[in-house]
This record gives C-alpha cells, sequence and structure tokens, in this order.
C-alpha cells in the first residue's frame, strides 16, 4: 500500500468511488451505514495484498452486499491499493451494532426498482416522489461519521409519548408463523421483485420501500412473503415489536373497542409498533369507521419511522369502497405484484416441498403435477399432499401413473374449467370485441393485441400444443402463437397495465 494511503483513507477514497458509481438510494442504504473497514497487509503466492475487513450488522445485508457489491467493492480497492485487495465480510457482534441512520422512505415505480438491482437499464436520476410523500417532512440528512452505539431498547422506549404501556415487547404476541421464512421460500420470477423488496424491507426497516404493498391473487405466497419479513426482523431484534393480523382482525378490534369506547387501547396497541403487517385490506372496503383508524395508525407509524407491509389481491388503484386517502398512501411507498408461478418454479417447490415431507420427488411426475396444476401454490400444495398420501396408503412409488391417478378429479375438473373456447369469450368480452374477431384475419391493433392476449392466455392456462391454439384460432401457424406467447409474456414483466389485465383476466377464468 502506498505510503500517503493508510487504511482508513484507502477505505474513505473507496467509498467516494462507490457513492459516484452507485444510485443514491442504493448507497445510502446499504454502504453508507456501515462502520469503516478495517484495512491489514498480507502476502498471498509471494505477492504483497490488502486483507479489507468488514463487519456488517445483520445477515441480510451481509449476504445481499456480498451478491451484489463485493465483486465491484474489490475491483476500487484494488485500483486504488496498487495491489489485490480481497473483502472479507462478517457480521458484527450484536452489541457493537450502532443504529442505522434513517432516510425518508422512497417511492418508486417497478421500473425504478429493476433499475436498481441491475435488472432494466439504468436509471437516470432520483425516482420521483408522489404529492402524498412529498408532503411528509423531509428527514434530517444522513452523517458521514458513525453513529454512537444503540442503549438497549426498552418496552418504555419503544411506545409513544403519551401511549399507554402494556406489556413489554418481549411478551407481545406477534402472531407470527414461525416456519414462513425466506429460506422456506421458494424464489423465481413469479415472485422476484416482492422478494427482493421484502428482503430490504428485513434489511432497513423504516428506511425504504414504506409502505409495501404486495397484491395477487389467492395462494401465491404474499402471506409467506410478508411473514417473512417478521421471522427476520425479530431474528435481528427480538424486541422489536411485530404484529401480524388480518384486516378482519383489525376490523374486529375497532369494533371491539368502539363499543367499549376504549379507543386509547387501540392506539397503544397499533401506534407503538415498529412493523405492521396486515393481510387483505381489500376487507377494509365499505367500513368508514375501520377505515379512519387505521388511517390514523398509518400515519401515526410513518411519522415514527415504522415499517408498514400490506397485501391485497388487486394493486391500490383497483381497491373500490377505500378512501382515496388511504389508496394514495396505499400506492406512496412500492407496488409489487405476486404473479402465479411459471413453471419452472412450481416443479421446484414441488420437489422442495416433498423434501421437507421426507418424500423425495422424481423430476419427471413434478414435471407432470406442474404442469397440470398452474393457479397457485396452495393448490400446487394440495395436489402434493394428495400424491403423498395415496403414495403412502396404496404402498407404491411415486410415479406419474400413480400421480395420475391421485389426481384424477382435480385434473377432470380443470379439464372441464378452462377450454380454448371460454379463453377466447372472456377475452372478447373484456375488450369489447367480437367472439368472431379471434378466428377472423382482421388485423387493426385493437383486435390483433386481445387475440395475441388470448393466444397467450390459452398456452399458460390449458394442456393445448401450439398448433392445436393455432387451428382454434383460425388455423394460424404454430409460429404465429409462440410469437403471441413470447411477446404479451415479456411485455407483462414490464408493462404494469398489462400485468393487471392479465391478472383479472386469470382469476375470472379460474372462477
Amino acid at each position: 500500500m502506498s505510503a500517503d494511503l493508510s487504511g482508513a483513507a484507502l477505505w474513505q477514497r473507496g467509498c467516494e468511488r462507490l457513492a459516484a458509481e452507485l444510485p443514491e438510494q442504493q448507497f445510502n442504504t446499504w454502504i453508507r451505514p456501515l462502520p469503516p473497514a478495517e484495512v491489514a497487509q498480507q502476502e498471498e503466492n509471494g505477492h504483497e495484498a490488502v486483507l479489507v475487513s468488514l463487519r456488517v450488522p445483520n445477515r441480510f445485508k451481509l449476504d445481499w452486499i456480498r451478491s451484489q457489491y463485493a465483486g465491484r467493492i474489490e475491483a476500487i480497492l484494488t485500483e486504488l491499493a496498487g495491489k489485490p485487495a480481497r473483502l472479507e465480510l462478517s457480521l458484527a457482534p450484536r452489541e457493537a451494532i450502532a443504529p442505522l441512520p434513517r432516510t425518508q422512505p422512497s417511492s418508486m415505480t417497478m421500473g425504478q426498482v429493476l433499475n436498481q438491482h441491475g435488472l432494466g437499464a439504468p436509471a437516470a436520476g432520483r425516482p420521483a416522489v408522489p404529492a402524498s410523500a412529498a408532503a411528509r417532512p423531509a428527514a434530517a440528512p444522513v452523517a458521514a461519521q458513525p453513529t454512537a452505539p444503540a442503549a438497549p431498547a426498552t418496552a418504555a422506549s419503544l411506545i409513544q409519548p403519551g401511549a399507554t404501556p402494556n406489556v413489554p415487547p418481549s411478551a407481545t404476541r406477534h402472531r407470527i408463523n414461525t416456519s414462513l421464512t425466506f429460506d422456506t421460500l421458494v424464489p423465481g420470477r413469479a415472485n422476484q421483485m416482492a422478494r427482493t423488496a421484502a428482503l430490504h424491507v428485513a434489511g432497513a426497516p423504516g428506511q425504504m420501500y414504506n409502505p409495501l404493498f404486495i397484491y395477487g391473487g389467492v395462494g401465491l405466497g404474499k402471506t409467506h412473503l410478508i411473514h417473512a419479513v417478521g421471522n427476520a426482523l425479530l431474528k435481528d431484534r427480538p424486541d422489536a415489536r411485530v404484529l401480524y393480523l388480518h384486516a378482519e382482525q383489525f376490523i374486529s378490534d375497532v369494533v371491539k373497542n368502539y363499543q367499549r369506547k376504549t379507543f386509547d387501547e387501540l392506539k397503544a396497541k397499533y401506534h407503538s409498533l415498529d412493523l405492521l403487517l396486515i393481510d387483505d385490506v381489500q376487507f377494509f372496503a365499505g367500513k368508514d369507521r375501520t377505515q379512519e383508524e387505521f388511517f390514523n395508525a398509518f400515519e401515526a407509524l410513518l411519522a415514527k419511522r415504522a415499517h408498514i407491509i400490506m397485501t391485497s389481491d388487486t394493486y391500490p388503484k383497483g381497491l373500490v369502497d377505500i378512501d382515496e386517502r388511504l389508496t394514495s398512501r396505499f400506492d406512496a411507498g412500492l407496488t409489487v405484484a405476486i404473479e402465479p408461478p411459471e413453471l419452472e418454479m412450481r416443479v421446484a417447490i414441488l420437489i422442495k416441498k416433498a423434501e421437507a415431507e421426507s418424500a423425495p420427488m422424481p423430476e419427471d411426475v413434478a414435471f407432470f403435477i406442474a404442469k397440470n396444476v398452474r393457479a397457485n401454490v396452495r393448490e400446487l400444495e394440495g395436489a402434493l399432499r394428495k400424491v403423498l398420501a395415496y403414495s403412502r396408503f396404496s404402498h407404491k412409488e411415486i410415479n406419474i401413473q400413480l400421480a395420475r391417478e391421485a389426481l384424477k378429479d382435480l385434473l377432470s375438473i380443470q379439464n372441464r374449467q378452462i377450454s380454448v373456447e371460454n379463453i377466447q369469450k372472456t377475452v372478447a368480452d373484456f375488450y369489447k370485441i367480437k367472439v368472431a374477431d379471434m378466428y377472423s384475419k382482421k388485423r387493426p391493433a385493437s383486435i390483433a393485441r386481445p387475440r395475441q392476449i388470448a393466444m397467450y392466455l390459452a398456452k399458460e392456462l390449458t394442456q393445448k400444443s401450439l398448433p392445436e391454439i393455432g387451428e382454434l384460432f383460425g388455423g394460424r401457424d404454430h409460429t404465429t402463437v409462440l410469437h403471441a406467447v413470447r411477446k404479451i409474456g415479456g411485455e407483462r414483466q414490464k408493462n404494469t397495465e398489462l400485468n393487471q389485465q392479465l391478472h383479472v383476466l386469470e382469476q375470472t377464468l379460474k372462477g
């Protein structure tokens, strides 16, 4: 290492380079809060090298920094030091962890999140903040120097001034299912964005993507994902006030406190949380007093930089009979969808679930089940349980024939429910065109687009081959169908409006 570049100076210069190269939001979230690294010289294969030891406050940050930034950090430090630099990451002792600096929650679109994680084109600048978010007070700038170690959290310190202390955090019933973790969640394209955002929240709650709004159909893993965030935070901070509940439980609490005139208890319970996880907020529809109390809790939690994660069966603007004040706030953080799992993800889910049941599943059987059960993860798990039970009761090995026998009722129902003709009629009604236009040779965009969407859904939701689908669409060649499937499938990943339309059509067709 050069004489004019000490260990501390090397790390500082490296951070300055990262700040210039990374988007500001990324740098502020993952790099700036880190303590100074320890830099030491060593020999590797007879040559001088630099060992940079960095202590990270929790496992999520460590894994994320290792996967996303370690290579770039090593390259920068090697260039600055003039010799090979190796980054060594380790977990900091709990008592040595300084409190994370708080930054203003960010509002980001799906495209901006894709950009941030290297899944799209580089963002041109910082994401715009909606009016509802801009109206909040700006956070104080993050200090450049390390902050002092945090004092041990107490029950009193976690309750808002003026609130009535209840039980200490360690005794709070958080209602988290400890089996629903990030480790037991099978990742895939269908949940990629939601899982990435949830990992961010777990690693740095209260800082960005607040609120996080996750939407999708039933049985796709929304509940699993928010429990995973709760479990991760409690593992990192056992004293944190975390609460999971279904929207109906919140409604019940409002009714109970309204009858008793004890709204101070309601506020003490919800306004003092560090993380609120709430499922199926669409159930608030038409319940004015519930919406008012949730709005108050929502504002109180955001004001104290607590985090809120919600799930729903539709995106915020699609919620009906919900006050616009709420829907605008739901949409002010980050809104992400969980899609029905693609074939490969369904296969991975089946194999992993079967292993958890100590019943290894042959890959060809997993593919057979996955091709025939497409709706959601819940139905997939149900099909797996049927196959495993059939195997145990009949004392037969698991193979495709056994799976076919075990699932014959389910396969029969599915084959009756969804047909290409049903898809054509549903799509034609949705886009207000004639069913006959699906078979015609007309090519204006108002007809060609719905026709391509219907072809895409026919491939996704039925067992028909490409030539069979083409025949049912007026004798079209299979390459025409393939082009439509690829085009709509690709656009679905980028176009939020199209994605929502497809989601509605899929739910309609699946009944």
